[in-house]
């Protein structure tokens, strides 16, 4: 019978202790898991104390059970309360915004009548201030680079600033510029107009060549040029910057010195650059002689030289001609031969062979000119090579320049053209200092040329005067 209770009380406190119910496991799951309760270690002593304890134990678990869903249904209803509170402000809000939505709706309907009204109202006056707006803006671009611009913010005018306001508030649809405000337009433009026509003079700041800073006194020139003492300067609108000239066009630089210290009514004579300056940029970026003769290169410096040489020997030759012929002439006159002139010398051979006959003397004399006519024409040929070299050492210049221009398009494409300067440069110039040094050389050595063949052709003219004169005796 004992055997039989014990295992009844065993079997009731292990389906107490480890099989819970279904609705159990589904709150124990919903519920936030609890602090789990240490079982207590039974020191039972008896089968009775032992069923006593797994009693205990039984409706201990109970009152556990039903307290942990105790507070399961609390915070179930308290989620309940929260979801029901956020379906209530959800609803208010889609409330909220559906009046939100109609008011926006209407306002939109409003704006557009109002802009509809405003665009009646407004009528001509569109069109009036597009074109005020347009021709701001075409008045701003012009403020902004003047020198009179220049002056007035030495003087602590800003002209831009309430033309920029101008076109902001033309450009505006919900407000108009008032009638002061559209006379800034038409002010500064007569502003502008008048200083156009006036040379005034005042200090400002200034970027010397060198690059230090310094305040001098500068003369305007209407909206064009800025100089002062013998110097052009030019004005950066976009740093605010008056800069001098790095090179100074040499053949204007007088006027600039005269119209700082001319006196109001003086006439003065000045190179103005109605260009505001491009003119003046692209003047002293010409090149002088010197510069242009070093574009030729090695090339252009060959030529020249040989041009000078070739001077060189004219001038030597038409001094020696000019004596030479002074000298026939003089012996021409004369009836006793001197050797210090080649008609001289050719008659000294007549007078050494008086006794010959007329073809032995014609023979002598032919050998005589024949030996005159080396020095007479001595160097002429070489000046007439180099006539004819000069080209062609040009055309050699040439080809080296294209050469080097092709090269640079290979490397660098033909993006930037002054890549490309250097070589077109020296194929134009070669070719310019090749026909420079050719012409005039032609020129002089047709000149020597001349001389020499009328030397040479007293000489002939003589010498058959002599042979005539002699056969003239041989008759007798």
């Amino acid at each position: 019978m004992k055997k039989i209770l014990f295992a009844a009380a065993m079997a009731a406190g292990l389906h107490a202790f480890t099989v819970p119910s279904l609705a159990q496991e589904a709150q124990e799951a919903e519920a936030p898991a609890a602090p789990e309760q240490p079982v207590p270690e039974s020191s039972a002593a008896s089968l009775d104390e032992l069923l006593q304890d797994v009693v205990q134990g039984k409706l201990s678990e109970s009152e556990m059970h039903q307290q942990r869903v105790q507070e399961f249904r609390q915070q179930k209803s308290e989620q309940e309360r929260l979801l029901q509170q956020a379906r209530n402000e959800k609803a208010r809000l889609e409330r909220r915004s559906a009046d939100l939505e109609d008011t926006r709706a209407k306002n939109e309907e409003e704006l557009i009548q109002l802009q509809q009204q405003l665009d009646e109202a407004k009528g001509e006056l569109r069109e009036l201030f597009g074109v005020l707006q347009q021709v701001a803006g075409d008045t701003r671009s012009i403020v902004t680079g003047s020198l009179v611009s220049l002056q007035t913010q030495a003087k602590g005018i800003d002209r831009e600033q309430a033309l920029a306001d101008l076109i902001e508030k033309s450009s505006r649809a919900s407000s108009l510029p008032s009638i002061d405000e559209i006379e800034v337009l038409w002010q500064e433009l007569q502003r502008e107009l008048t200083e156009s026509g006036k040379v005034t003079q005042f200090a400002y700041d200034v970027i010397s060549a060198d690059g230090t800073r310094e305040q001098v006194d500068l003369v305007r020139v209407g909206a064009f040029n800025l100089v002062s003492e013998g110097k052009y300067y030019t004005y950066n609108a976009s740093t605010g910057e008056v800069i001098e000239l790095g090179q100074q066009p040499a053949n204007y630089v007088a006027g600039t010195r005269q119209l700082a210290n001319a006196a109001p009514a003086e006439t003065v004579r000045f190179g103005l650059d109605p260009t505001r300056g491009q003119l003046l940029q692209l003047l002293i970026q010409k090149p002088d002689l010197m510069e242009q003769v070093d574009q030729g290169g090695a090339i252009g410096y060959i030529i020249l030289a040989m041009g000078a040489f070739a001077v060189l020997i004219v001038i030597y030759k038409v001094v020696a001609l000019l004596l030479t012929q002074m000298k026939v002439k003089s012996q021409i006159k004369s009836d006793q031969a001197n050797t210090n002139n080649p008609l001289g010398r050719i008659l000294s051979v007549y007078q050494e062979n008086r006794s010959v006959d007329v073809e032995t003397l014609e023979l002598k004399l032919d050998e005589a000119i024949l030996r005159e006519t080396p020095a007479i024409e001595r160097f002429s040929t070489f000046v007439k090579i180099i006539s004819a070299v000069a080209p062609l050492l040009g055309l050699l210049g040439t080809v080296t320049g294209m050469i080097a221009t092709f090269q640079a398009i290979t490397l660098f494409g033909t993006g930037d053209p002054k890549l490309m300067a250097g070589g077109i440069s020296q194929a134009l110039v070669t070719t310019q200092l090749g026909l420079v040094v050719a012409i005039p050389t032609l020129l002089l050595h047709s000149l020597v040329a001349g001389m020499s063949r009328n030397i040479i052709q007293i000489l002939e003219e003589q010498s058959a005067g002599i042979i005539a004169l002699h056969a003239e005796k041989e008759r007798a």
